[in-house]
């Protein structure tokens, strides 16, 4: 399925987003409907659980997931969304087309059915959000070892590092201290898959912010 975009200007705020994400899961047909039991949006993307019943009592019988004891199945799905001089507009798609977005919280991947088969998209597409979510958050002064070194925009490369912050007005922004250089570089959350961490030195300040701008005369 392709984007689709309002241009009544019914969407405008996260409230607004998060009301027709429900929306679009809540729907009954003549012998099934589905409602929707958690949300969440990550960057632009909503992730969304949503249970289907049968309205005769009878379980769901469905190819692709085991159901549940009370009858019913729970599925995941995807929404990618933008707004468009304006407009406000989505993609959808079912965990089990295998979407590319896979950054859902384990607490909404908890509330998905079990699936049949462990070879399937659905399967892959949960294991990738497990992986996201295991990637570790550092904590300041933490030093790192890359699990692969990271290539930087002038050519060099980077593996060893320290986390650390700079400021941006009045917000703080996580960088880290290249272990080889003493330089500053921003990481990826992505870059940070399989990282090993060397050793921890918590602390409000920044220590390895102090040292390099001392370094730079600052």
């Amino acid at each position: 399925m392709g984007w689709l975009f309002y241009t009544d200007g019914r969407v405008k705020t996260y409230a607004d987003e998060k009301a027709e994400i429900a929306r679009l899961c809540t729907f009954e047909g003549e012998k099934r409907k589905t409602e929707l039991v958690k949300a969440c949006k990550v960057g632009s993307t909503w992730y969304a659980a949503a249970r289907v019943i049968n309205l005769d009592g009878t379980p769901v019988e469905d190819a692709t997931y085991v159901t549940d004891a009370d009858g019913s199945i729970t599925f995941g799905a995807v929404f990618l969304t933008r707004y468009d001089d304006g407009c406000w507009g989505y993609k959808d798609m079912e965990e089990s087309a295998g979407p590319n977005e896979s950054r859902a919280p384990l607490g909404l991947i908890e509330l998905l059915s079990n699936l049949k088969d462990e070879g399937s998209y659905a399967h892959a597409w949960r294991q990738r959000c497990r992986d996201w979510a295991a990637i570790s958050d550092y904590e300041e002064g933490d030093k790192i070892r890359l699990a692969a070194p990271v290539t930087l925009t002038d050519g060099s490369t980077c593996q060893i590092v320290t986390a650390t912050h700079y400021r941006c007005g009045r917000q703080k922004r996580r960088c880290y201290r290249i272990e080889e250089t003493g330089g500053l570089v921003r990481l990826s959350k992505a870059s940070l898959a399989g990282s090993e961490l060397l050793s921890s030195a918590k602390g409000e300040a920044s220590p390895v912010l102090a040292e390099f701008l001392a370094g730079q005369g600052g």
